[in-house]
């Protein structure tokens, strides 16, 4: 079993993710833990939300842009994270759910 000091932070996350994606636009992660306080996977690792906007998600589909996220984070994908909620955002894509146009 792990011990929880072993688990990555959310700037952790977020420091990784930048380096392999350093083009993006947007780049946040937010640590979602304490909103699983004593569910059973708690105990295996952190509950993480990650917002990334980039233009490399042109040409891949959902799961080619999550595929992407999780071999940058594979370091804590069996240990240290126990849930990546993910949203992979084109720059266009972006634009349309904060302005609402296409």
């Amino acid at each position: 079993m792990s011990d929880a000091t072993d688990f990555p932070s959310a700037s952790a996350v977020e420091t990784v993710l930048q380096r392999a994606f350093p083009e993006a636009l947007t780049l946040r992660v937010q640590d979602d833990s304490h909103l699983h306080a004593g569910h059973a996977g708690a105990s295996a690792g952190r509950h993480f939300s990650a917002l990334i906007v980039s233009e490399r998600f042109a040409t891949l589909t959902r799961v080619g842009r999550h595929r992407l996220v999780y071999d940058s984070l594979a370091q804590w994908m069996h240990r240290g994270i126990h849930a990546l909620a993910l949203q992979t955002l084109t720059p266009a894509e972006a634009d349309v759910e904060a302005n609402g146009s296409r």
